[in-house]
């Protein structure tokens, strides 16, 4: 009788969405495979980078507004995070708003998110921290046992909903009505659309952080499927694209690649690549069409000074 553990529901999960990279024509990947806690530690790192403006525009946006946020959101809200990361835009809006009924952080990252969960306790000492370990790409559902609260606030900042294309991002949103109910507020930070120039090194740093972080990918799959993928062979590249506006992040092969995943080679030519991280650019109006459709309705946003970035409020939608 073997002695080996059986792989875990993650290492298996990883495995399939390995194969089918490998056997779809674009090599795509979702992203979520990025957030172990090493590539959970470099996107902080990435957020600190004076090319990468989204995370501090979209600080100074909340810091700038959030009186008038906290107002248009009311009061005795049970507060869901999705894509929670370390939480650290969420302490300064949890400190406006009025009475806030709990905060649920919604991550992949199981490790990351508890120590998240338990740094954010200790900062709100009186408030029900409640972390859920889930991936809010699919359905999922909150704890059965939360505290009491008049109605829910989705908070989605990042960006994080430009990973999605048009028809994943709306289903998102419809699931989130779902989950948040029918008197529910979203709060969601969306990039809008700008000169490539300011785009592309946002995702290609001088630094090499986000390259590293690409390149992370291989080095978990590397370790948890045991395979021995030769990281250093893939180049990070992001390419900026139109119609619809993205930056798409991937890991070019440079010398050609044969990949053996449960006993079957696959072949990666050289100048092929894994398509690692799509990140969709918005028009103010185009993400408010979209929203709708989804089953919210805007009702105020927020923008820096140079239109860079928006922070919208969203509201569900009646007879949804």
């Amino acid at each position: 009788m073997s002695t080996t553990n059986p792989p875990s529901a993650d290492t298996q999960n990883l495995q399939q969405a390995l194969l089918e990279a490998l056997i779809r024509s674009d090599h795509r990947i979702s992203p979520v495979w990025f957030y172990d806690h090493r590539g959970s530690a470099l996107f902080e790192d990435i957020t600190q980078l004076p090319s990468y403006y989204p995370t501090r525009t979209e600080i100074s946006i909340l810091d700038d507004n959030l009186e008038a946020i906290a107002k248009a959101i009311g009061s005795n809200r049970l507060v869901v995070e999705l894509g929670s990361g370390s939480s650290r835009k969420t302490v300064p809006l949890l400190k406006a708003l009025d009475q806030p009924a709990g905060y649920v952080p919604v991550d992949i990252s199981a490790d990351y998110l508890h120590q998240a969960a338990d740094d954010l306790s200790q900062q709100l000492p009186g408030l029900p921290v409640i972390p859920l370990v889930a991936d809010f790409t699919t359905p999922f559902a909150l704890p059965p046992s939360l505290p009491d609260h008049n109605n829910r606030l989705g908070f989605f900042p990042g960006s994080t909903i430009g990973n999605l294309a048009a028809p994943e991002a709306q289903s998102l949103l419809k699931h989130c009505h779902t989950v948040l109910g029918d008197d529910a507020a979203f709060l969601i930070g969306v990039d809008l659309d700008k000169s490539p120039e300011v785009l592309i090194p946002a995702y290609d740093d001088p630094e090499g952080v986000t390259a590293e972080f690409n390149r992370n990918l291989l080095v978990r799959i590397n370790r948890e499927l045991g395979l021995d993928i030769d990281v250093q062979a893939f180049a990070h590249e992001a390419r900026y694209l139109t119609n619809p506006a993205r930056i798409e992040m991937h890991l070019v092969a440079t010398t050609d690649q044969t990949i053996n995943v449960d006993g079957q080679n696959h072949t990666l030519a050289a100048g092929e690549s894994f398509h690692t991280e799509t990140s969709h650019k918005y028009t103010i109006e185009g993400f408010a069409q979209l929203a709708q459709q989804a089953g919210w309705q805007l009702t105020q946003h927020w923008c820096d000074a140079q239109n860079r970035f928006a922070v919208l409020l969203l509201k569900a939608a009646e007879n949804q």
